[in-house]
């Protein structure tokens, strides 16, 4: 079980944060916190309300992570997908795919169109 190095600790937090002021302004801030592998990430509201949102499982790689959504119904995370149909990616993707659930944003989901060959 491979734990992510400070380095990627602290990078993961600015990247989630950056990307959230770009693409999800309802947040005011994304909260990271680690547990061996694993990075927690919730979103804070304004009114400083914490949404947890997804889990990270960090494979060796500050580039690409496992993913796991958070379920408000069972308090617990669920290895899942990425819209991209894999089950690890960037973390900016992870964090659009469980903002887009919780922040009731669907187009979170919609994969660039590709232009034909």
């Amino acid at each position: 079980m491979a734990t992510p190095p400070a380095s990627t600790k602290t990078s993961l937090g600015q990247r989630l944060n950056t990307h959230a002021r770009d693409r999800w302004p309802a947040l005011s801030r994304v909260n990271v916190r680690f547990r061996g592998q694993f990075a927690y990430v919730d979103g804070q509201l304004p009114d400083d309300e914490v949404l947890p949102l997804c889990r990270l499982r960090y494979g060796g790689s500050a580039s690409s992570w496992g993913f796991a959504i958070y379920r408000a119904s069972h308090d617990d995370y669920e290895d899942s997908f990425l819209p991209s149909g894999l089950a690890a990616g960037s973390p900016e993707e992870a964090l659009d795919c469980a903002c887009g659930l919780y922040l009731n944003d669907p187009t979170a989901w919609q994969q660039p169109d590709t232009p034909p060959n």
